[in-house]
């Protein structure tokens, strides 16, 4: 997102947000804490709800923590166990740390939907099913991989969100409805990345080895899309809704169809400048096309 867009949301939204750094993290976590009390005040119905999950809390980490042991848990799998589990990986890694805060801004800047920081955190289940994953694939990395596969089939249960493990995801992540949503082995997904529903990063068969999609830094898929084996989608390309792919997609292009073509053709295809995984553009390819009839 261009800095004027940036500007201009944080004026539509009433927000003056920090850049990235070390205190972010504790200016939104007031922020979130300045929501629930607000949201509690005007809808008593929710005000326990709120206090449990967000207000009785002491730091983001402990809240997330929290609130994903609670809709993870089952009869075999505590709740208490989860909350541990979660805790001391976020309050270990300052990295899942910033990619949560990250996440949270994503959603927050990019969806008119997202009415506040607060909203994602406690409802949004892409963002939940993230940085679950995010937990599971630090599991995975220490070789606690049985656990990781449960964290994993319990994050497909719950929030229809199947991420393996070993995938790699960068932060700024936006998971827009999230159903649906299939992500391989070894897929990589970059930052400022954002993906509707029902989209797969899969392989093309059952060989082994590295056989999924790497997504590049920018890069919007509309809703349905499917891209299929070890290709590469290149930093800021845009992959319309419904689009098969099976071959790479050049930095800053548009792909759309069944198979996915280029808008403007293969020599010579048409490219934007801005960062699509921000600007959330799904459509702006269309008034090139002189064919375009409805």
């Amino acid at each position: 997102m261009n800095g004027n867009l940036h500007r201009l949301c944080n004026q539509i939204n009433g927000l003056t947000m920090p850049a990235e750094s070390g205190e972010d993290e504790a200016w939104l976590w007031t922020q979130i804490k300045a929501e629930a009390r607000r949201d509690a005040e005007s809808e008593p119905a929710l005000a326990s709800y709120l206090y449990s999950t967000i207000l009785s809390h002491s730091s983001l980490e402990r809240s997330l923590s929290f609130h994903l042991g609670n809709k993870l848990c089952s009869s075999t799998l505590l709740s208490t166990l989860l909350y541990d589990l979660f805790l001391d990986t976020f309050s270990k890694d300052a990295e899942l740390r910033s990619a949560t805060v990250a996440d949270l801004r994503a959603a927050r800047m990019r969806d008119p939907a997202c009415v506040s920081f607060s909203h994602c955190l406690l409802n949004y289940k892409g963002f939940l099913a993230c940085q679950a994953h995010r937990v599971a694939h630090r599991l995975w990395t220490q070789m606690r991989r049985p656990l990781a596969l449960a964290l994993q089939s319990r994050i497909a249960d719950v929030f229809a969100v199947d991420i393996h493990p070993a995938a790699r995801i960068g932060k700024g992540i936006l998971f827009d409805h999230a159903t649906g949503v299939v992500v391989g082995e070894t897929a990589v997904i970059g930052n400022n990345v954002s993906i509707l529903h029902h989209v797969t990063l899969g392989g093309t068969g059952k060989a082994g080895g590295d056989r999924h999609p790497k997504i590049g830094d920018g890069v919007l898929i509309g809703a349905g899309a499917t891209i299929l084996g070890n290709i590469k989608i290149g930093e800021g390309a845009k992959i319309g809704a419904g689009s098969v792919v099976l071959i790479d997609v050049p930095a800053r292009t548009t792909a759309v169809g069944n198979p996915a073509r280029l808008v403007g053709g293969k020599e010579k295809p048409a490219t934007h400048e801005d960062v699509p995984g921000e600007s959330m553009d799904h459509t702006s390819f269309i008034s090139g096309w002189s064919d375009y009839i409805i």
